[in-house]
Parts: structure tokens; sequence; C-alpha cells
């Protein structure tokens, strides 16, 4: 008999994460990743080093000190908090715990992709949802629930639109939400949006809301993978069951807690994010490139065709800048482009402007 994995293994289309090297350039900036360009909190890696002299040693199992330092800045209680390898890992343990063979996965047209990859890794069937203009349609995901449905993921902010939704809204997805399945808030870009606490009152108040949080955005620790959920103590049980003992490193648990309290660092990141996102997006529109308003550390442009945009994005790269194409979101007609620091963003509208001719 040939050597074949299990169905649905094989419908998943590789992932492929933003570049970060162009050929015969030494001065690339990379704005495909959606990561800090402050780079980590100075605490954490002053912890890390720390950790690293006793990597001779097992990590703590269940992730006491770093669950109860998310407790006291959230407001939540830590009993109720898994943390995993990013919520990558948290997302496959939500698959592998509550879909399988005959139950549905439903995500958004434009969500992470690896919703649906985990949907398949599991033998479910993913079912996507349309979007309105770029945005969360509540009444269509409620629509797409049936019993066999037993997760619905939703970004929000949402990644690669930048849009969010509104707190009504999310609130009439959560009452229309069947017992028998799961609503993820993934709040990767939560941060960044202001007054929203990534559905932490939701979770905290109804036994099949989920939110998964990352360290990898505000944070600057992309390069450690550290995620976390908050849920009902019901929900965490099972998935703590199906995670591995040591899932996370002692650094990693070290300097993700030292960044929590690295609050000089995050200050100065919201608020220049803030500051040169609102820049960003009024440049692009004034070269006629038309661009939502932002809730996370990114901005969506959408060029008239695929053709334009492909042709934004090499001159792009030939000066340098690496941003992200999302036609594999779906949006081939648009391109992600990281809010850097101040020189990162000039040096973006600096190509943009000069390839489409529009004065300063």
């Amino acid at each position: 008999m040939p050597l074949n994995p299990q169905p649905g293994i094989l419908d998943i289309e590789l992932y492929v994460g933003g570049a970060s090297t162009l050929q015969g350039r030494r001065d690339v900036v990379k704005l495909s990743s959606n990561e800090n360009p402050y780079g980590p909190p100075p605490a954490a890696i002053a912890a890390m080093k720390d950790a690293a002299r006793l990597m001779h040693l097992y990590p703590s199992s269940d992730h006491a000190a770093l669950r109860a330092a998310l407790g006291r800045v959230n407001g939540i209680d830590p009993d109720r908090i898994i943390c995993g390898a990013g919520s990558d890992e948290i997302i496959s343990f939500l698959a592998y715990a509550y879909a399988g063979p005959g139950t549905e996965v439903v995500h958004t047209r434009h969500g992470f992709a690896l919703y649906r990859i985990a949907a398949l890794a599991a033998g479910a069937t993913p079912v996507e949802v349309p979007e309105a203009n770029r945005h969360v349609d509540i009444d269509a995901v409620l629509a797409a629930i049936t019993p066999r449905t037993r997760l619905v993921f939703i970004t929000n902010p949402g990644n690669p639109t930048t849009n969010r939704i509104a707190e009504a809204d999310l609130v009439r997805l959560a009452d229309g939400m069947p017992d028998h399945a799961i609503l993820v808030l993934d709040g990767a870009y939560a941060e960044f949006a202001d007054g929203y606490d990534g559905g932490a009152a939701l979770a905290v108040e109804r036994v099949n809301v989920l939110m998964m949080r990352t360290f990898s955005k505000l944070y600057g620790l992309g390069g450690l993978r550290v995620g976390w959920a908050y849920a009902d103590r019901g929900i965490i049980d099972v998935l703590n069951r199906i995670r591995g003992p040591f899932n996370l490193g002692a650094p990693q648990l070290a300097a993700a807690e030292a960044a929590l309290g690295d609050t000089a660092h995050t200050e100065k990141t919201l608020r220049e994010n803030a500051r040169l996102r609102t820049w960003l997006r009024d440049q692009l529109l004034s070269l006629g490139i038309a661009c939502d308003e932002s809730h996370a550390n990114f901005v969506l442009a959408r060029f008239a065709s695929a053709e334009a945009a492909q042709a934004a994005d090499a001159a792009l790269k030939a000066d340098g800048i690496i941003v992200r194409y999302v036609a594999s979101y779906k949006l081939p007609e648009a391109l992600r482009i990281t809010v850097g620091d101040e020189a990162a963003c000039r040096r973006v509208i600096a190509a943009l402007r000069a390839m489409t001719g529009v004065a300063a």
C-alpha cells in the first residue's frame, strides 16, 4: 500500500511567510510580516539572557508565572489562560480537540490562512464565508453555521483587511452562536485598536467564546513564538490535555513575562504606530491609492487592478522595500504594508510617488 496521508492533508497549500531578503540588495526594508519596527523590549532581551544560563533545565510545564502576569495586566483569571508556541499552536489545539471528520470550521474570506489549514489537518471541512467590502459580514457568518459547525474563527482587527468589527456586532455574533460551537476571536492586533479588549469581556461571560492573543506584534517577540488564549475553564482544560507539557522554553517564558512589564517600549510602539499609520494612509490617499482606515499595525493599499498592485510591488522591491502581495488572501489588487519607523514609511511613499508620478 502507498504511504498516503490522512484525507485533507494534500489539500493544504504550503504556507508562505513574508519575504525578508532581496537578491543584490543590502539596504532592505522588510514591511511584509507586521513585525515591531522598534524590536523587542529591552527588558525581554535582559530576561532572555538571564534565562539562557538555565537552558539545561526543563522549563515550567504549567506556565504559571506568565499566566499570572497576563492575568494581572488584563484583569482576567490566570486559571483560564493557556499558552502556546504562538497563537498558531492554539489554533491547532482547537482544531484537534473540537473539529474532525464530519464537522465544519467556519472562517471568513480574508481571514488568516491557518484556520483553513488547521481544519483540513484535523479532517474537518473548512467553510469560507464572504466578506462585505473587506468587512466581516455577521449575518453571513451566522447563516453559515450548521449542526456540524464546531469552530468559528474571526480575526479582529482583520488581517490583511485592517478593519474592525463594532462591539455591538460582536455581541450579536456571540448571541447567535449555538451551544455546540466555539467562537474564536483572534486578537493578534487587538492592542492597536483603541478601546478594544480583544474579546476578553465576551470570553468572561460566555462558555463558548475564546479569545486568542500573541506576543509577536506589539511586544516584538515574533521570533520566540509565544501566544495565549483565554476561555471558560472547561475549554482550557480540554486544550491542556493535548498541549505538550514543555511546549514553551524557559527563555520564551521569561522574555514574554518581562515584555509585559516594559510599558515604556509598548507605549512608544503604540504612539508611533498610531501617528505613522495615519500619515501613511493619508499619503496613499493623496497618491490616488485606496486605503481603509486601519486598526492594526499595517495598512492595506488597494490598486485599480491586480496588475497595478504587482507593478507597485515590483517598484517597491526595486527600491529595496518588501511588502506583502495578498493575492493568497483573495485580495489580488492589494498590498499589505507594515507601519515601519518613520524612515521606512517615508521611503515607501517616495517609491510609490516616483512610480505614480504624482508630485509632492
